[in-house]
């Protein structure tokens, strides 16, 4: 009997112990939010794959790709790390500090102020058109001798180079003497008032007469040195003398001694080099930015010397399609350093008007737009479209798009543009979506993962149990 009576005690208490549990899963599959709920309290959104945070998921399980465990992701997670964005555009995203630190994220003021660059460009000697000097043959004749007329050798005012003889130069110079020889004392009979010229006093009346022989003298290439020897000796000279007409340089040398010439002959092209041109070649965009008067420096490396010049107040000159501009400075040239035709390196100084501008490694340009990335503070990152004008050395000038002192990304900065494009491939158009949903931007991961999620396709989500999947996020791995 008492052995009955266990066996059914036994028996009451295993039915008992079947209904709990029964009971047990009824009240969690009646109340599944329990589930939703850790240890702490915190309360859990969703789930999502560690190595791609783009995976979500309402339920824990493992990751389709890899195998882990998923993820939680709590509320007080989200609203940290999403509402510095959803204040955003779209395409911002958030770079923890220890992420930034390890791709080398650096960022750098928006700066206002003007900016000077040099360029430096070579440039070729030449003389001034100004100081050039041509002594040619007016009438046929032959040369007579020279004197130290080489190419290259150093001449000086009136120095006499050679000289020749020709018959046209008998009549005029007869003529001369005649008309001085004619003029009576200081005081004619007349009482007519005389004045000094060469030699001695000529009339007024016979100043119109001498002049017109002097200068037909001239005209036939004598010089006044020679003339007024004349006027004094009152003698016919068997030769014309030619002479530097200044201090200078034989250019060029075209007759021997005995060369017999004809009027239209060029005997020799004297250059004065104390200022010298240097013609420089720069690129288009560059002339806008050298200016007349703009300040200039030629460098002889050989001598370690520099030379102060001057773009000088010419028209550039440009040739069709060659995208160059050609400038024209000017310099003086102590000891005559510099020689026609000579090359030389040459530095200048171009003075940028005040403008807004960035470092060149913070712009991020596709050709249809520019963009920056401004930081906004824990971490948060904002591409915005830029309007940019001039871009010389390491700055490019803003036009439109930023405000000095704001924070731009200047290291790093096609990162961060990848990571922008992959959180949301619209983001010039697209707006922030609301947490939970497809698009949502999340913090970025490490480097490995931003790799693989670059290969994560987006039907994932809709197949977690695809082979192709799972193929390929354990092929970047």
């Amino acid at each position: 009997m008492e052995r009955g009576t266990s066996q059914m005690r036994r028996m009451s208490l295993a039915v008992v112990v079947v209904a709990a549990i029964a009971a047990s899963y009824g009240l969690g599959r009646l109340y599944p939010s329990s589930h939703s709920t850790s240890k702490a309290g915190r309360h859990v959104l969703y789930y999502v794959d560690p190595m791609h945070p783009s995976y979500k998921s309402d339920k824990p399980g493992i990751a389709p790709d890899c195998g882990m465990p998923l993820k939680p992701v709590y509320s007080d997670e989200i609203s940290a790390t999403v509402s510095p964005l959803a204040e955003l555009p779209g395409g911002a995203v958030s770079i923890d500090v220890a992420t930034q630190r390890l791709l080398g994220i650096r960022v750098a003021p928006v700066e206002k102020g003007g900016a000077t660059h040099t360029i430096h460009v070579v440039g070729r000697v030449a003389p001034e058109d100004t100081r050039v000097y041509n002594l040619n043959a007016y009438v046929d004749g032959f040369i007579r001798e020279t004197f130290d007329d080489s190419v290259g050798m150093q001449v000086k005012k009136n120095q006499k180079l050679a000289t020749f003889y020709s018959p046209d130069f008998l009549a005029a110079a007869s003529g001369f003497l005649a008309a001085t020889e004619r003029v009576p004392g200081t005081v004619g009979k007349d009482g007519a008032r005389f004045t000094p010229d060469w030699g001695g006093t000529i009339a007024k009346e016979g100043v119109r007469s001498i002049k017109g022989y002097t200068d037909h003298l001239r005209n036939l290439g004598m010089g006044d040195e020679q003339i007024k020897r004349i006027a004094e000796t009152r003698d016919l000279p068997d030769s014309v003398e030619i002479v530097a007409p200044a201090d200078g340089f034989v250019l060029a040398r075209n007759i021997t001694a005995g060369q017999h010439f004809e009027h239209t002959m060029e005997f020799y092209r004297i250059v004065d080099l104390s200022k010298v041109w240097i013609v420089a070649e720069v690129f288009e965009q560059d002339a806008p930015y050298l200016r007349p008067g703009n300040s200039a420096e030629i460098v002889l490396r050989e001598e370690g010397r520099r030379l102060p010049a001057h773009i000088a107040a010419s028209l550039p000159q440009s040739e069709t399609g060659g995208g160059t501009v050609k400038l024209r400075l000017e310099a003086d040239n102590p000891n005559f350093v510099l020689r026609p035709e000579m090359l030389a390196d040459v530095d200048l100084t171009v003075q940028l008007p005040a403008a807004i501008t960035v470092p060149v490694d913070a712009l991020v340009d596709s050709g249809a737009i520019a963009r920056v990335y401004v930081a906004h503070g824990e971490g948060v990152f904002e591409p915005r479209a830029v309007e940019t004008g001039w871009h010389y050395g390491d700055r490019v000038e803003i036009l439109r798009g930023l405000q000095p002192g704001e924070q731009v990304v200047v290291a790093a900065t096609f990162l961060v543009d990848s990571e922008s494009r992959l959180k949301s491939p619209g983001a010039a158009t697209s707006k922030p979506a609301p947490p939970g949903q497809p698009g949502m931007r999340t913090p970025m991961q490490m480097p490995r993962h931003m790799a693989q999620e670059k290969q994560m396709p987006k039907k994932v989500a809709s197949n977690p149990a695809g082979s192709t999947s799972k193929n390929q996020g354990t092929s970047n791995d």
